[in-house]
């Protein structure tokens, strides 16, 4: 007990005894090549402004049909391209479709151009040529020299505010342009309306409506400049309309202070000395220009720049700290990146004055919570919201609060599927708010009503007009006559309904619990004994014919094959070992998805993988599987668990611009691997066990809310020590391989001993 007692003191007086410099580790660059759809630009934990450039205006469709291009901008940077067309201040982190880039801003000199012109040449428009060597990227600031300009564009932000920092050369012609048609994923009927206020010759308010991803979208916007302009207009690009009213006894394109329409760019002109630096302020609201303008002046007081910066990196150099680890410089790298990703969404959607606009497009105000939007369901229960269930409670009771207000304004009575700026854009499948919900609840994190929770969850799993869930209530499946993605479906809403059932047992409401562990029991009517997969079935209860186990679509899937999503049943592993012939069988399917050979065609019918995300058949860049290398500790080989993981972080999490091997998808891959270097992975959430896998970190200290921390030891930690040789928790040996989330949040210390060989 003295040496345990001593060992705990050592390691507080080498990680605790002071907060760290943990952002020169933070690389925001990282996954903005190739497929991660990272944005490398300025934001402060969870903001509801995120600043950065775009490198190119690809439009949503081409000739009429979808244009394939289009996807590699869902960040509106990519790190291949050479120029920067400006910097917006809406846009999503790492996910596989998009919207935002609101409110686009460019600083130019020289004659004034208001078309973006191509990248090909740069002098055709006000875009600009740079060079990744003339760039900065950190945690809160972001910086770049645009070579056509000579202009140094700096930028960080706080909670609502952006802040941008123009350095101009001099000139009489500097100018700096508001493109307000500019988006991402954008089209010509994308924007619905726009409006712009000019105050005074320093500020101007504002708001546009966007008709995309989020079908009815407002976003009011405050923009105050550090100098007065000397000249300022606008051009339209709207087609011309049968009724065009009296307006035109104006002349609006020059000096006039009311603007209106649906494709504006806007300019301000000055004069500038050399090395003359204009700074901006650009607050946005969902509810009211007044309220953006209130958010300015609470959030940024005065034009200091660098304070602004300052701030924001503490903000985050507080967040990171939240967890210390020892390790090497590149795993050190790849871990509080991946934690700063994990930071980014969901985002704050209420003003200072606790305002938000809700799903009913009315105003509401946030009693007692911060209401929180960007919830890429899909994706983030699997391990984001488990991991706020530890280091973000908080903020995690906070999200559920905004799920329920969700569904109390919805007009479906649902919770989020997808929540996006006061709308849901119900993308991918599955319910799996009720997992989030579920989860928080049985851990002890949600301090609203249970049963009122409980209860949004079964009206949710309980709407029937919702995809297939009435013939899933009705059959226990989804034909697959009903839904090109029935099998994935069925299977999800499987998963989402053992949570209720779980959430329906903690609250003692039987016939809840009855009802839904019943349901929970569906994945078995996708398992067709006979190939031993999952397969689609039709109305008539026969598998359908023409099964390809390596396809994705036409098979019943989404983001995934039937060799991914064979294993999806993460609530009840015994169950589906026994049903693939028991633990050796078992063993040896999940020993031929890590090693087989996914053929080229795979890679024709999916956008967002390519070779890098993939190990074998396992495609680590997709989500559906990543529960998959776990499961082996429900084998007799609880080692390979330990193998595949370190693999996995090896492959799929570099210290590059091109370091993951998938969309990030709002923090789901980096929370896999902030679990996975840790040492322990919620297979389940709606249960309070971990699976224990290969620690990738030497020693951590994760400090909770509580007060307490959490100590992980590793002993003997070399790169081909991958084997776990035994586990020892607050000096006990652990008799599973499984540890229980009280025994996180009591506080005490995880010991692992390591070692080069399998413990057989």
């Amino acid at each position: 007990m003295k040496y345990f007692i001593f060992s705990i003191l050592l390691l507080h007086l080498n990680l605790i005894s002071a907060q760290q410099n943990l952002i020169k580790y933070v690389k925001p660059i990282i996954g903005s090549e190739k497929m991660g759809h990272t944005y490398p630009g300025a934001t402060v934990p969870f903001g509801a402004v995120q600043l950065s450039p775009e490198t190119d205006t690809i439009s949503y469709e081409l000739n009429g049909k979808y244009n394939g291009d289009v996807y590699k901008y869902c960040a509106g940077y990519k790190y291949e391209d050479k120029t920067i067309v400006g910097f917006s201040h809406t846009h999503l982190s790492g996910t596989g479709h998009s919207d935002l880039g609101d409110f686009l801003v460019m600083p130019t000199q020289g004659k004034l151009q208001l078309n973006p012109g191509t990248a090909s040449d740069t002098k055709s428009g006000y875009r600009s040529a740079f060079s990744h060597s003339n760039e900065i990227s950190e945690a809160g600031y972001y910086k770049v020299k645009l070579d056509d300009h000579a202009i140094i564009a700096e930028m960080t932000a706080t909670t609502r505010v952006g802040m941008h920092q123009y350095t101009f050369p001099k000139s009489d012609e500097s100018h700096i342009i508001l493109d307000l048609m500019a988006g991402i994923y954008n089209y010509d009927e994308k924007n619905v309306w726009t409006y712009i206020r000019v105050v005074n010759d320093s500020l101007i308010t504002g708001y546009r409506q966007t008709n995309g991803w989020a079908r009815t979208r407002t976003v009011y916007f405050a923009m105050s400049f550090s100098k007065p302009f000397a000249n300022y207009g606008q051009k339209n690009y709207d087609t011309k309309q049968s009724y065009r009213g009296f307006w035109r006894k104006f002349d609006e394109s020059k000096n006039f202070p009311e603007i209106a329409g649906k494709k504006i760019r806007m300019y301000f002109d000055f004069k500038t000395e050399e090395a003359e630096k204009i700074k901006i302020k650009f607050a946005l609201s969902s509810v009211s220009q007044e309220n953006a303008l209130e958010n300015m002046q609470s959030e940024i007081k005065d034009w200091n720049f660098e304070k602004v910066k300052t701030d924001a990196q503490k903000l985050w150099n507080d967040e990171l700290n939240k967890i210390k680890i020892e390790a090497s410089e590149d795993n050190k790298i790849n871990f509080y990146t991946a934690m700063y990703h994990t930071f980014i969404n969901p985002t704050v959607y209420t003003d200072v004055n606790g305002q938000y606009k809700g799903l009913d497009q009315d105003t509401h105000i946030a009693n007692g919570f911060t209401n929180y939007s960007t919830f890429s369901l899909w994706d983030t229960y699997r391990a984001l919201h488990p991991f706020f269930n530890i280091i973000q409670p908080s903020r995690n009771n906070d999200m559920i609060k905004s799920m329920m207000a969700h569904y109390k304004q919805s007009a479906l009575h649902m919770l989020p599927i997808w929540s996006h700026y006061s709308n849901d854009n119900w993308c991918m499948s599955g319910y799996h708010s009720v997992s989030v919900i579920a989860d928080a609840i049985i851990k002890g994190v949600y301090n609203g009503d249970p049963n009122e929770a409980l209860d949004a969850c079964v009206a949710t799993a309980k709407h029937r007009n919702y995809e297939g869930i009435g013939t899933y209530m009705d059959l226990g499946f989804i034909p697959d006559e009903k839904s090109g993605t029935s099998v994935s479906n069925t299977l999800e809403y499987a998963y989402d309904d053992w949570c209720i059932a779980q959430l329906a047992k903690k609250l003692d409401r039987q016939e809840i619990y009855e009802e839904f562990i019943k349901r929970s029991s569906n994945w078995k009517n996708n398992f067709n004994p006979t190939t031993g997969f999952m397969q689609p079935k039709l109305a008539n209860g026969t598998f359908k014919s023409n099964f390809d186990a390596m396809t994705t679509h036409g098979q019943g899937f989404i983001e995934g094959n039937s060799w991914n999503y064979s294993f999806f049943v993460p609530h009840n592993p015994t169950e589906l070992i026994a049903k693939m012939g028991g633990k050796s069988a078992f063993s040896d399917r999940l020993d031929t998805l890590f090693s087989m050979h996914l053929p080229d065609s795979f890679f024709a019918e999916t956008e967002d993988i390519t070779r890098e995300g993939i190990i074998g058949g396992y495609v680590h860049g997709n989500e559906p599987a990543h529960h998959v290398a776990y499961f082996y500790n429900w084998t007799n080989e609880p080692w390979k668990t330990q193998y595949q993981v370190r693999k996995i972080m090896k492959m799929q999490y570099k210290p590059t611009p091109d370091g993951l091997g998938g969309n990030d998808d709002c923090g789901q891959m980096s929370a896999w691997y902030i679990f996975s270097s840790l040492g322990f992975y919620p297979v389940a959430p709606g249960s309070t066990e971990y699976a224990i896998g290969s620690p990738l970190v030497n020693n951590a200290v994760l400090t909770l809310e509580n007060g307490e921390m959490f100590i992980i030891e590793v002993l003997n930690q070399k790169d081909k020590n991958v084997y776990v040789q035994k586990i020892v928790l607050n000096g006990k040996p652990l008799p599973t391989l499984f540890i229980n989330h009280n025994d996180i949040t009591a506080g005490g210390k995880l010991t692992f001993y390591m070692g080069s060989k399998p413990k057989k």
